[in-house]
């Protein structure tokens, strides 16, 4: 299934609901959505719209208008060719998707890492700040990044010849965002697993039939105070301690026994 599909089948299977607030932040967007009676709130990186505001274009063509959408219209801006409008949408998908709390365990990306790439080879997609730490507890790690910042980085044009030597591929969340995941995904060999990882990753089984093994994401539990650290330009670190859960899902129960581990 490509990114398009994913989202064209996601989006109509999304519950009903209405938009009580949205916060663009520097690092980070969020929407706050009620849906049947109960508030749940979406996260999404914040895309950097410098190349648009290079040629005039806002980044945020509906800014001053966000909040008038419906949440339906909010989640169609996945398919924006605004980069910020982008991550609204993720967020607003995000905060409208069913809950599986019984897919979840409490396990950070790193740790699902470090525990399927004992003695493998794991090629990391984007650069997390656990990368140094992680290398000593895998067989061995490559990491790409579109803007290369570590010594140890590769640049993402490496990524046709490191990625299919993968036993195990890490793949950022921001690919859905910024629409590389297609050409990534591609490149790794048949029945490689995958994790998705970063707090924009949706927590949705319909990734899994897009090749996912396990989804590493986030869960928003203290709304309003997430709400205003975005809106005060809090980076992730900084809203994990004021209310966000990390939470790792799979449908495979091997692999959930592996994680437990």
């Amino acid at each position: 299934m490509n990114q398009q599909t994913l989202f064209t089948r996601l989006l109509p299977a999304l519950p009903e609901g209405r938009i009580v607030d949205i916060a663009v932040g520097i690092h980070w967007t969020a929407v706050l959505a009620e849906v049947n009676g109960s508030l749940h709130c979406g996260l999404s990186a914040t895309l950097d719209g410098d190349a648009q505001r290079a040629s005039t274009i806002p980044d945020l063509p509906l800014a001053n208008r966000l909040s008038e959408l419906s949440i339906r219209e909010a989640t169609e801006l996945v398919f924006s060719p605004h980069p910020a409008e982008v991550s609204v949408g993720m967020a607003a998908v995000n905060a409208l998707l069913p809950p599986h709390p019984e897919l979840w365990i409490d396990l950070h990306s790193k740790d699902v890492l470090a525990r399927l790439g004992r003695g493998k080879t794991v090629v990391m997609v984007g650069h997390f700040p656990f990368a140094d730490e992680l290398r000593s507890q895998v067989g061995r790690l490559f990491v790409l990044e579109q803007n290369p910042r570590a010594e140890d980085d590769l640049p993402a044009e490496a990524a046709p010849h490191v990625i299919p030597q993968a036993d195990l591929l890490a793949i950022t969340a921001m690919t859905l965002l910024n629409r590389t995941f297609d050409e990534l995904a591609a490149l790794c060999r048949p029945a490689v697993p995958m994790v998705i990882i970063g707090p924009s990753t949706p927590l949705s089984p319909l990734l899994f039939e897009a090749g996912a093994a396990v989804l590493s994401g986030a869960v928003v539990e203290d709304h309003q105070a997430v709400l205003r650290g975005v809106k005060e330009g809090a980076n992730f670190r900084q809203l994990r301690k004021m209310g966000v859960r990390l939470v790792s899902m799979t449908a495979d129960p091997a692999l959930r026994s592996r994680l437990r581990d």
